[in-house]
């Protein structure tokens, strides 16, 4: 009762306020008035809060799974996870996600959404370059990724390793959630294509992930030999051909910015087109590229994964468009003004990675 009567007065209180993606600022609000419980009261791993998303943190244990699923209405993740766990991992002291396999854990946040409020996730952009599957469910889910409004319940996240095994550990961030207010409202797009002929000639165009590669620790940054994990990519003339199941790391033409008041999402340019995917993590916080924050020329970083055929794509080919959304009000703080590995970045592994 107490929930629900705070959750109503949230959303009274921001009745006359912009629609749009939550700022930084309104998402601490929604902490402090009890809309988002679970965040880390340890000082030395605090709540992770972004211009415009929170971080999500694995909880405890994960339940290997023979299937992904939805739960569907009126169902509980608890009670259908029953009919497709196969076994249950400690994740306390450590352990490897292996690749090929489905993982269903915990997070340690949950939600008690005011009605006017839905939660969207996304895989974050380390956890994208190292082709690690993710997506969030809830209890009485029909949709991955999508947290309706006035929804009161736990969030858990689904976890596929494609390329490298994980080490995993509870407090691990995967994958992050933002908040919208009111209906999508699409601004504008920008179409992205990619780069295969570098900054300058002869120069790498990008990485294609070698296959039996060793383990990746979540927390080891930079602690990870790149040469043993990826073999760098030339294309002379400018074309690139994209191997079935093969994951690539490649860049956009395009440099990419993001205005100070708006949001971003990468999308599909054309969604019948089979032959790949051109992204995981494709959440562009407010400030990314831009010259406030210290990131002019940034380029978008693009997961690529082969299906079906091989397929050969030229350089300045459309790969994926950028559908940009207001904020409802500007962040008290933009991305990248604190540092970060991806901000003014150009073609760039994940910074689990080292040269040599």
């Amino acid at each position: 009762m107490r929930a629900a009567v705070a959750r109503r007065a949230l959303t009274a209180s921001k009745d006359a306020m912009a629609h749009g993606i939550l700022p930084r600022q309104d998402i601490a609000e929604l902490v402090s008035a009890g809309a988002i419980s679970g965040l880390s009261e340890d000082a030395a791993h605090p709540p992770s809060i972004q211009p415009a998303s929170l971080d999500l943190c694995l909880g405890d244990i994960a339940m290997r799974l023979r299937a992904s699923f939805l739960p569907g209405p009126g169902k509980t993740v608890a009670d259908v996870v029953k009919s497709v766990v196969m076994h249950q991992i400690d994740l306390t002291h450590g352990a490897v996600l292996e690749t090929g396999c489905v993982y269903l854990i915990p997070l340690r946040e949950g939600l008690n959404l005011p009605y006017d409020i839905v939660g969207l996730a996304n895989p974050k952009s380390s956890t994208g370059r190292l082709d690690v599957f993710t997506r969030v469910i809830c209890d009485g889910g029909e949709q991955f990724d999508t947290i309706p409004s006035g929804y009161s319940g736990p969030l858990y996240m689904e976890v596929a390793p494609r390329t490298f095994p994980i080490l995993a550990r509870p407090g691990d961030r995967l994958g992050q959630i933002r908040f919208r207010r009111g209906a999508h409202d699409a601004l504008e797009t920008q179409h992205v294509s990619i780069d295969l002929k570098g900054q300058e000639d002869g120069a790498i165009i990008g990485y294609r992930a070698k296959r039996h590669s060793g383990l990746v620790d979540l927390r080891g940054l930079k602690a990870h030999a790149a040469a043993e994990y990826w073999e760098p990519l030339y294309a002379p003339n400018g074309t690139l051909v994209l191997d079935p199941e093969e994951f690539y790391i490649l860049a956009s033409r395009e440099a990419v910015t993001i205005p100070i008041d708006q949001a971003a999402e990468m999308a599909p340019i054309a969604p019948e087109i089979g032959e790949f995917r051109a992204h995981y993590a494709g959440f562009f916080d407010p400030g990314f590229g831009a010259d406030e924050a210290g990131g002019r020329g940034s380029r978008a970083v693009l997961e690529v994964r082969g299906r079906d055929v091989p397929f050969l794509l030229r350089h300045g080919q459309a790969v994926a468009k950028l559908v940009f959304e207001p904020m409802s009000e500007t962040p008290d703080t933009l991305y990248g003004a604190q540092g970060s590995h991806y901000q003014n970045q150009g073609l760039r592994l994940s910074k689990h990675f080292k040269s040599g």
